[in-house]
């Protein structure tokens, strides 16, 4: 087999969704060189916006978008010094008024694959008629969206990334991971020059992951009814990612949760049978690496031997039924999150065709869809 080519279990159709996968750390390095072209512009745009005193920063998007915020927040709010949060649309059109305040200037950044989405249009409109002094910034796959041509008023910057990252199957893979390299290069626009070296970094981490497709193959065929996803900070929102993968890629026939290290002991642990695979995805913080560890060791002297996944972390931690894939993690890297997503892909890709599943479209009710149908926007 070629570098980085997935076998297939049983064929149907895999087309979009294998490719998808296997073409983001390559993608990863035309986003860079994007973002470093616009940069100019980018610096133009962001540098005053980012002076104003008491300045709301708030990421947006719903489903996968939406975690692209809930992972960037943590590195945005340290790169820029100021409060970031994380608010789905979602959440926003239903009650516009917990998160918006007319008379604070907003920065509002929103994430969309497609940009189509009736939520992802409607929080704009509502940005502009709820605050006094609103900005946008948009980051969309899709340059023909409704989103990507909203407005052209000096308050608002596009980002359309390559028409290649508009992933064509239901499930968002190289879109989710492009955004979310996206926004954390626009934070650290001044210095792209010398974060090469990390963009090169992540892309061997990519292809690591990539390479690591038969332990993955191999741990979907052992039939787990359950998986765990367990992450600290920017990894949460990996984490939920990562459920969300395997969710949406086996048509709800795998359950799934995620959650952080510490939050999981506190009731949720009760979701875990001798039938569920702990997948850990460990922290590049040293400090928060203490408390995941103490997690995982207890769960590893578990009578019913639950079987582990392990994701970076420390080479000396062993742990019983558990398979690892080791990452050399530099805490200074801030895009180091990115490539373990792939894991979250690959185990529902592999899932999805083990079930019998076109990963391309999984849903067989149709109660999903690549771009969400059914939602009416009420204006009273």
């Amino acid at each position: 087999m070629q570098k980085n080519e997935i076998s297939v279990l049983k064929s149907g159709g895999e087309a979009h969704t294998q490719r998808e996968i296997l073409s983001q750390p390559e993608l990863w390095q035309e986003v860079y060189l994007l973002i470093k072209e616009e940069s100019a512009a980018i610096a133009s745009f962001l540098s005053p916006i980012l002076q104003k005193k008491n300045l709301s920063i708030l990421l947006t998007g719903a489903g996968t978008s939406g975690f692209i915020g809930e992972a960037a927040r943590g590195s945005l709010q340290q790169i820029w010094r100021r409060p970031v949060q994380a608010v789905a649309t979602t959440e926003i059109v239903t009650q516009p008024e917990t998160v918006f305040v007319r008379s604070v200037p907003t920065l509002l950044i929103s994430f969309a694959r497609s940009g189509n989405s009736p939520e992802s249009v409607e929080t704009v409109i509502l940005a502009d008629a709820c605050c006094d002094e609103i900005y946008h910034l948009i980051i969309t796959c899709n340059g023909e969206g409704a989103l990507a041509n909203i407005g052209v008023a000096k308050n608002t910057f596009s980002i359309v990334l390559p028409e290649a990252t508009n992933d064509k199957s239901l499930a968002m893979t190289s879109s989710f991971t492009c955004m979310l390299l996206s926004v954390l290069l626009v934070a650290r626009v001044d210095s792209l020059d010398e974060d090469f070296e990390k963009i090169q970094r992540i892309v061997e981490h990519g292809n690591m992951i990539l390479d690591e497709k038969y332990l993955l193959e191999t741990l979907v065929l052992k039939g787990f009814e359950r998986v765990v996803f367990l992450g600290s900070g920017e990894f949460l929102g990996i984490a939920r990612e990562c459920h969300l993968k395997l969710l949406e890629l086996t048509d709800g026939k795998l359950v799934c949760m995620s959650d952080s290290f510490l939050g999981f002991r506190h009731g949720p642990r009760a979701f875990v049978n001798e039938n569920t695979l702990m997948v850990y995805l460990f922290s590049r913080n040293p400090h928060i690496m203490r408390y995941e560890r103490d997690l995982a060791e207890d769960i590893a002297r578990d009578a019913r031997a639950i079987h582990s996944l392990q994701i970076g972390g420390v080479n000396e931690l062993t742990l019983p039924n558990s398979s690892k894939i080791e990452l050399s993690i530099d805490p200074q890297n801030p895009y180091q999150m990115i490539p373990v997503t792939l894991v979250g892909q690959l185990l529902g890709f592999y899932s999805a065709v083990n079930l019998g599943i076109n990963p391309d479209s999984p849903s067989l009710s149709g109660s999903i869809s690549r771009v969400v149908q059914g939602v009416n926007i009420y204006k009273e």
